[in-house]
C-alpha cells in the first residue's frame, strides 16, 4: 500500500497509528477534517497540535479547515444519542472523496485507536464511503497501541483533549458533576 490517506482525529491519537503504519512500510498522508469538534478553541487547539506534530515527524498533511458547530448540531439535534454515526459518516465521506480525487488507493482512520469508539460502526461507515468513491477502506484496529500512544503524546508535551470532540461529548464528560450539582441545588 503506497498511497494511504489517514484521517486523523487529533495528534495524540495519531502517534501510535502512524508508528504502526510506518513499521508496516506504509508512509501515510495525514488528513485533518473534523467539523465535529467544538467549541472553536478546542477545534483550534487540536488542529494546531496536529500541524505541529506532523511537521516534527515529517508527515505530509492535508488540512480541510472547516469548523462546523451549526451544521453539526442541526444534523444531530433530533437524535443526539446516535450522533456518532453522523460524525463518522461526515468525516469519512470527505476523507474518501479527497482520497479518490488525489489518487490515493485507500484510507484509514485514527479513530480506531480509541477503545471508547464504536469500531464496528466505524468499519461499516468507512466501507460505505470507500465503495461510493471506488477506493479501499482499511479497517485497522489500532486500539492495542492506545495506552502507549497516549503516553508518548504526553511525553512529547502535546495538547491532550478531555473529551471526544462534539459539544455533547463534552457534556457527557461532566455528567457526574452536573448531576451532583443539580442534587445540591434541589
Amino acid at each position: 500500500m503506497n498511497k494511504l490517506l489517514l484521517h486523523i482525529c487529533c495528534a495524540p491519537c495519531s502517534v501510535a497509528c502512524i508508528q504502526q503504519l510506518r513499521e508496516e512500510g506504509i508512509d501515510p498522508t495525514g488528513f485533518w477534517y473534523n467539523p465535529n469538534i467544538h467549541p472553536y478553541q478546542e477545534y483550534k487547539a487540536r488542529r494546531d497540535t496536529l500541524i505541529e506534530y506532523a511537521d516534527s515527524i515529517d508527515l505530509a498533511l492535508i488540512v480541510r479547515d472547516e469548523y462546523g458547530l451549526k451544521k453539526f448540531t442541526q444534523a444531530v439535534s433530533n437524535n443526539i444519542e446516535k450522533r456518532c454515526g453522523y460524525c463518522y459518516a461526515v468525516r469519512f465521506e470527505e476523507t474518501a472523496r479527497t482520497a479518490a480525487e488525489q489518487g490515493f488507493e485507500a484510507f484509514a482512520t485514527t479513530l480506531t485507536v480509541s477503545p471508547y469508539q464504536d469500531h464496528p460502526l466505524i468499519f461499516e461507515i468507512g466501507q460505505k464511503a470507500a465503495a461510493k468513491y471506488g477506493i479501499e477502506f482499511l479497517p485497522y484496529d489500532f486500539s492495542p497501541r492506545f495506552r502507549a500512544g497516549q503516553a508518548e503524546a504526553r511525553e512529547l508535551g502535546m495538547y491532550m483533549q478531555k473529551y471526544c470532540g462534539c459539544i455533547y461529548s463534552e457534556e457527557d464528560r461532566y455528567q457526574k458533576q452536573i448531576e451532583k450539582d443539580q442534587k445540591r441545588f434541589q
